[in-house]
């Protein structure tokens, strides 16, 4: 009889074990609501918003190349006319980290200093949107009647925090990065992730907006923050279970500490005691 009451509470308890493994599974699993081969459509359109600190490589070209070289003097760094009739850098190559130390820096108040144009305000456009007001300024003060205006991020970094398998910061070549290529970066997340609290925290102008996730869902891919701005800060907040870890952790050394002060007073006191 005490056998089988053994053997049944064992059963019991085994069960509990694999049910709650299973469910942990299941809580871990990315994108749970997608079903193979269905399509969902992609609604948001994707734009990188121009930021103060941002730097920006701004060419100008046209069938004339030789009109368009004023517009592409930014500081030490000149550019040439090949014999096809494109426009390159004489002092830095491409892609190399040279390359971020050059371009237009937008200052403080979300302005830079284009050549022949002088101050243009740039914070808050899309790259889409400084290409269109470049060459109306370009045309409108009648330079050139057909510029050819090319616009790129040299730099574009954001922050991941929390329970990742890699914190810091991350710069990256363009600017077409997701959440979800984030988190790959960072390492992916942790078995302590709150797969439903990860947060987003954006600057807009003079303020910051905080945006939270559930990466369990299809609607992460409709989020305004699926797709990254410059200077986004990401961070993933750890579960419960890593609370309670840590605290055991320190009860734990707590305990180990008293014991060990413990033996050294017991060792004491009998040692001056005889």
């Amino acid at each position: 009889m005490i056998f089988m009451k053994k053997s049944l509470r064992l059963i019991c308890l085994t069960a509990v074990i694999i049910l709650s493994s299973c469910a942990s599974r299941k809580d871990f699993l990315y994108l749970q609501d997608m079903n193979e081969l269905q399509e969902y459509p992609m609604i948001q359109k994707y734009e990188t918003i121009i930021h103060r600190d941002d730097r920006l490589s701004i060419t100008v070209g046209s069938k004339n190349p030789e009109l368009a070289l004023p517009f592409n003097m930014t500081g030490s760094q000149s550019y040439s006319v090949g014999a096809d009739g494109t426009i390159t850098s004489n002092n830095v190559a491409p892609g190399t980290s040279d390359e971020k130390e050059k371009g237009y820096l937008v200052d403080i108040n979300g302005d830079i200093d284009f050549p022949i144009l002088g101050k243009l305000h740039v914070e808050g456009m899309t790259r889409q949107q400084l290409t269109q007001l470049i060459k109306e300024n370009i045309m409108e003060g009648g330079y050139m009647k057909d510029p050819i205006v090319t616009v790129n991020f040299l730099n574009f970094k954001f922050s991941v925090l929390g329970e990742v398998g890699k914190v810091g910061t991350y710069e990256v070549s363009g600017d077409h990065v997701t959440l979800l290529d984030a988190l790959a970066m960072a390492g992916d997340l942790t078995p302590y992730s709150r797969l439903d609290r990860i947060a987003v925290i954006r600057e807009y102008g003079n303020k910051r907006r905080i945006l939270y996730h559930d990466i369990r869902s299809k609607d992460i891919f409709t989020s305004p923050c699926y797709y990254l701005q410059q200077n986004d800060i990401i961070y993933v907040e750890p579960t419960s279970m890593r609370a309670t870890e840590q605290s055991q952790r320190k009860l734990s050394t707590w305990s180990m500490l008293l014991s060990f002060i413990s033996s050294v007073t017991s060792i004491v006191l009998v040692t001056f005691c005889r």
